[in-house]
């Protein structure tokens, strides 16, 4: 997948550490989220209006107001926020099905049980995004300038 692009809206040089609000466009970028068969992370977004995120600014890197950018998660932290969306569901539908199976209960309640064990999961994922720790693995970086807001 490709790094969205954005544009600088206003900068925020006095924060710790120096962060910039940027544009970006909500459609996707990727070719196979494009097509429709992508991982379906957009499914159920369907908005296309632009959005504004909250960007760190990449160490050295200068930048103005109107600047086309190219904005980024770095790669760690987007597998932990695979695993925290997609992860903990999928633990928690395995773990219940298995119990169901272990219990030796029917298929109608297997299945209950799995949709219980996903609900559990995205519950837990939910709660751990919530806390502020957690969500500060989860800003984008500016990290090129693409073009300058004259050029």
């Amino acid at each position: 997948m490709a790094s969205p692009q954005g544009r600088i809206l206003s900068i925020y040089p006095d924060a710790d550490p120096p962060c910039a609000a940027v544009e970006i466009a909500a459609a996707p970028i990727c070719s196979r989220c494009a097509s429709g068969k992508g991982c379906g992370a957009g499914i159920f977004s369907g908005d296309t209006k632009p959005r504004r995120v909250d960007a760190l600014l990449a160490q050295g890197l200068a930048v103005r107001e109107g600047d086309r950018v190219s904005i980024e998660l770095a790669p760690d932290n987007l597998l932990l926020a695979a695993l925290l969306v997609y992860g903990l569901p999928l633990t928690g539908a395995i773990i219940a099905s298995a119990a169901a199976w272990f219990l030796g209960a029917g298929d109608l309640i297997a299945a209950a049980m799995a949709v219980v064990g996903t609900g559990v999961g995205m519950t837990i994922g939910r709660m751990r995004l919530r806390k502020a720790r957690c969500l500060r693995n989860f800003i984008p970086t500016v990290t090129a300038r693409l073009s300058g807001a004259s050029d």
